[in-house]
């Protein structure tokens, strides 16, 4: 038996190596977040972008799908086509928010609880930043929500939302605007639920509201954000009790099919 021990070789763990197209779009991606690429400019030609780069023309018309998949350029083909730069706007945004919660099956109750923890602190902002023309598009929806509430519970749910995203744009928190859009379009997807604003609720609504924009007109922040905090927790309870109802319903309806 041989005295010479025998070595082990180390073994080696999988590299991970990216792909070009995957490469190729972080670069021009960082470089258009940067401004680099200015909104609205047009990059390289696909074949600049291939000499440049030593890519494939697969592989750079890969890397251009991702970037517009993700809304940073927009490509026309042709002979005067090109991929010009556009952006991430705060409507794009809340889109893929919005289709995020609706591809994870976030629930309604979850929903419901971002709105509650959210808002509060948006009218509190509101009333600390709002201008003249908060104000003025404040009022105005409230008109409208007041008048589609006599016979077109559509608009006034759409009038709604539109109140609820006018106070967030009143807070100049662009971000938080941003998040305020996508929950309210979530809420008013979901408002087809039976019985969801019946007369009553909608009134309630529009009180609520009335007395939140008192608040804010007056710059009382404090209270802006206890009403609105009141209001938000109050629709959160009403929609609670109907999803627990519509389950119930379901599942009767289920044990005697």
């Amino acid at each position: 038996m041989s005295s010479t021990s025998t070595s082990i070789s180390p073994r080696l763990s999988v590299i991970d190596v990216p792909k070009s197209c995957d490469m190729l779009a972080a670069m021009l991606r960082e470089q258009i977040l940067d401004g680099s690429f200015a909104d609205g400019a047009m990059l390289p030609a696909e074949r600049e972008l291939v000499e440049q780069t030593g890519l494939s023309r697969g592989s750079v018309r890969e890397g251009l799908r991702i970037l517009e998949a993700e809304g940073l350029i927009k490509t026309r083909s042709g002979r005067y086509g090109g991929s010009c730069v556009t952006r991430p706007s705060g409507e794009l945004v809340s889109d893929q928010i919005n289709r995020y919660a609706r591809v994870s099956g976030i629930s309604l109750e979850s929903i419901v609880q971002a709105r509650v923890a959210l808002e509060p602190a948006l009218a509190r902002m509101a009333a600390l930043n709002r201008t003249e023309d908060d104000i003025r598009r404040l009022a105005e929806i409230s008109r409208r929500v007041v008048a589609a509430n006599k016979d077109d519970v559509s608009a006034y749910l759409d009038e709604n939302v539109n109140w609820h995203c006018a106070l967030a744009q009143a807070s100049h928190n662009t971000l938080l605007h941003t998040f305020t859009i996508s929950i309210a379009k979530l809420i008013r997807d979901a408002t087809g639920l039976q019985n969801m604003a019946p007369p009553n609720v909608r009134l309630t609504v529009i009180k609520a509201h009335e007395k939140i924009e008192e608040a804010i007109i007056a710059g009382d922040a404090d209270l802006a954000e206890r009403r609105m905090h009141k209001h938000v927790t109050a629709y959160a309870e009403h929609a609670r009790t109907l999803m627990a109802r519509t389950q119930k319903d379901q599942a009767g309806m289920a044990k005697h099919s």
